[in-house]
């Protein structure tokens, strides 16, 4: 309540400014979508950006919605000025900001934190990249690392995984040609119904971040000998796009900015959901298979490319920072991204 009272304390003492120097903001509409709802904590941290977005001149009513796929249709209907939804479902208004997404491209947070500083630092070059069509990206934040949930415990090989049935995302058609290729059964699914069907035994697996575990009960599908395959598949985030001709010039950097400050009390909730989850949980795979799973993603990332579901330049940058990082990599003296 307290945090809810400082936040309308702080809106009202910017109005105040804003009117007291002649200031009219715009208003605008931004749909953002949070599982949750309004007591979600991407909710809660749009209600600080709103308050910011008063001194960038854009006055913003905040409209939340439980399901994405009607935010996302919303904003190409122009119902919505602005959204704020996963960089997966955002990859149709932008790929190159959607492919940051991709499988197994980010391996930790440090890599997670340098690929957004990167598209936050308002250089010109990387600036052009973030504007496609009408559409301009404007804002990123950590969602988390993803990872398969599991019905059976005893699966620590990607040999393992062939004949199961798995929820992917009907609108990312990476997750069905990765789960095809090691020989899963795609079962088409949405951000409304994924969680569900492994909960209730229709999927053997799903894919999905930590922040799931407790917000969607995916404990309750891992009952009684499942479990987390400890190994990030991909890293997802949060992105904020807007109709670029509804805002006023220089609003982006001014947004990116404040999104990228926010990285450090994204990372604790993505940290306080990890939290949440029981040790007993986690499936560690064996050390000396790692290399060839990230392999296995490598193979993957490069033939999304080449059928033009990523986008080239990120995959390029992407590589650049997992081998700022570790240079021994194999696709650091052979690159093909």
């Amino acid at each position: 309540m307290r945090h809810l009272k400082s936040i309308g304390l702080a809106s009202a003492l910017t109005l105040s400014m804003a009117a007291t120097s002649g200031f009219a903001a715009e208003k605008r509409t931004m749909c953002v979508f949070d599982i949750i709802g309004t007591s979600g904590d991407v909710y809660n941290m749009m209600t600080d950006y709103k308050t910011a977005a008063i001194e960038w001149g854009v006055d913003l009513d905040l409209k939340v919605y439980t399901d994405e796929k009607i935010a996302a249709e919303d904003l190409k209907a122009g119902q919505c000025d602005a959204a704020v939804i996963t960089g997966i479902r955002g990859r149709q208004f932008n790929k190159y900001t959607g492919s940051l997404d991709s499988v197994g491209s980010l391996p930790s947070y440090e890599h997670v934190q340098q690929a957004v500083a990167v598209l936050s630092s308002g250089h010109p070059s990387i600036n052009s990249k973030l504007v496609s069509g009408q559409y301009e990206v404007v804002g990123i934040a950590p969602m988390g690392a993803a990872y398969l949930f599991v019905k059976d415990r005893t699966i620590d090989t990607v040999g393992e995984l062939s004949g199961k049935s798995i929820s992917v995302m009907e609108y990312d058609p990476a997750q069905g040609k990765m789960a095809a290729k090691v020989g899963m059964s795609p079962v088409m699914s949405d951000i409304t119904n994924f969680a569900g069907r492994f909960n209730n035994g229709s999927v053997d697996i799903c894919f999905a971040p930590a922040l799931a575990y407790s917000a969607l009960e995916l404990y309750k599908g891992m009952q009684p000998d499942g479990g987390i395959i400890n190994y990030v598949l991909g890293q997802l985030t949060l992105q904020v796009l807007v109709r670029q001709d509804r805002f006023p010039a220089g609003y982006g950097d001014q947004s990116r900015k404040f999104m990228f400050g926010q990285f450090d009390r994204a990372m604790r909730v993505i940290e306080n959901a990890n939290n949440e989850i029981d040790t007993k949980w986690w499936i560690n795979l064996p050390a000396a298979d790692t290399a060839g799973y990230d392999e296995m993603l490598r193979e993957s990332r490069i033939a999304l490319r080449d059928e033009g579901i990523y986008d080239p330049e990120m995959m390029t940058l992407l590589r650049k920072i997992r081998c700022k990082k570790d240079g021994s990599r194999a696709e650091c003296v052979n690159p093909q991204e």
